[in-house]
């Protein structure tokens, strides 16, 4: 990790992005390396009316394709080699991100991709800027891994169809957590911000939120690693997002009668893609409920 990675101050007004807070003509959320200060993890939330559609090039990224409520036509084409052309995936999606599981499509760099929705809905593009291109596929939710994790009120579901266990992909790594109502999850307080072999990977991190419930909401904590490090203490709410480069995040607190929905998209520049994460040693001792 860089001296000036280490040495880099970020606060609320950096990494909290409020609803609407990066919408502009095609994405009610686009957040990109540039807008996030870091190098690889993306997140766009597209809506799309019935009958609508819309096109984007993948770049220097992989993308996934996550119904977050609605289904949804996706097509790539172009580009060489990688299995792209041409290929079209139907995703069934669901009725929201509360609702179960959803399916989902992996497209490769260097791609045109058309999604569309006969009946309309809301679709994450989850990417991470990659080297490799692999194949355009399709991820069918009955294969999606569920993991409970944690116990009492630090109970959650994890829902990793992209961990990188799961669901091979170059960089990025995604996954759902569902926090019922009154509980904590993200917890005890982890970090990945420095690249130990066999103890830690370097990963940014991106937060976004949906919360069950007109008038819900939660809150989210990244505390410092280090002198001048992350620090944020948001209120958030359905359509935000929090962004984490560098420090301990956890936990995250779902309002009592209101669950917490977040996605995790997640990427770095190690060679290899994995999830190793240091806990917070004031609270290690609750590290054993994590997983």
């Amino acid at each position: 990790m860089t001296n000036e990675r280490m040495t880099d101050e970020r606060t609320s007004d950096d990494l909290y992005v409020p609803k609407g807070a990066t919408a502009g003509p095609h994405y009610a959320v686009d957040i990109d390396p540039k807008r996030a200060g870091w190098s690889h993890c993306s997140l766009r939330v597209v809506e799309l009316e019935p009958n609508g559609t819309h096109t984007f090039t993948t770049g220097d990224s992989e993308w996934i394709v996550l119904p977050l409520s609605g289904g949804c036509t996706v097509r790539t084409e172009g580009g060489t080699g990688g299995g792209a052309e041409g290929t079209e995936f139907q995703l069934l999606g669901r009725e929201g991100v509360f609702a179960s599981v959803t399916d989902f499509a992996y497209v490769p760099r260097d791609a045109r991709v058309l999604i569309a929705s006969g009946a309309g809905g809301r679709f994450a593009l989850a990417g991470a800027k990659c080297e490799r291109r692999l194949p355009a596929r399709y991820g069918p939710a009955p294969e999606v891994p569920v993991e409970d994790r944690g116990s009492g009120n630090c109970a959650r579901t994890v829902r990793n169809f992209a961990s990188a266990d799961a669901f091979d992909c170059d960089k990025l790594i995604a996954v759902e957590v569902i926090t019922p109502g009154g509980n904590w999850s993200s917890y005890p307080p982890h970090k990945h911000d420095e690249n130990r072999p066999g103890e830690e990977t370097e990963l940014e991190e991106i937060y976004y939120f949906e919360i069950d419930g007109p008038n819900g909401f939660g809150y989210q904590r990244v505390s410092p690693a280090r002198e001048g490090g992350s620090d944020v203490l948001a209120e958030v709410r359905t359509g935000d997002a929090v962004l984490v480069p560098d420090g301990w995040h956890g936990p995250s607190i779902a309002q009592p009668g209101h669950a917490m929905y977040y996605l995790n998209v997640m990427a770095g520049p190690g060679d290899e893609r994995q999830w190793r994460i240091c806990f917070h040693p004031a609270h290690v001792t609750s590290a054993e409920g994590y997983r």
